[in-house]
């Protein structure tokens, strides 16, 4: 299994992210999760610490493209095989970093993956 980290999560049941980590769940992929703030979701803590979690597979973003160069070193630190874009959070700026890094980058709605079983 692949580990999968939901970047911007939250514990609000109406936000996305908390639906991606509940579906992630729910498919049995093993799941970390960072947020603004601490929290649990579907029994993932969500740490609002930088962690240098191993091996991660696939970060799915869920950062605006305005915030995300605070995370572009930290991204890149955990080596992912992938990242998603989710709607709302292309940065074809943020495309480029990553490819030159060798980082896959995809611009997909994780939770439509998961549906549609191309996860």
């Amino acid at each position: 299994m692949k580990k999968t980290l939901v970047l911007g999560a939250s514990t609000n049941p109406s936000r996305y992210s908390n639906l991606a980590i509940h579906r992630l769940v729910e498919k049995g992929e093993p799941v970390v999760a960072f947020g603004l703030r601490e929290g649990d979701v579907a029994g993932i803590p969500i740490t609002n610490e930088k962690e240098s979690f191993e091996d991660v597979d696939t970060i799915t973003l869920y950062v605006g493209p305005k915030h995300q160069p605070d995370y572009y070193d930290y991204i890149i630190s955990l080596q992912p095989k992938r990242v998603i874009f989710n709607p709302g959070t292309e940065n074809p700026e943020f495309y480029s970093v990553l490819r030159e890094q060798d980082i896959e980058v995809e611009v997909a709605c994780t939770l439509v993956l998961l549906g549609t079983n191309q996860y």
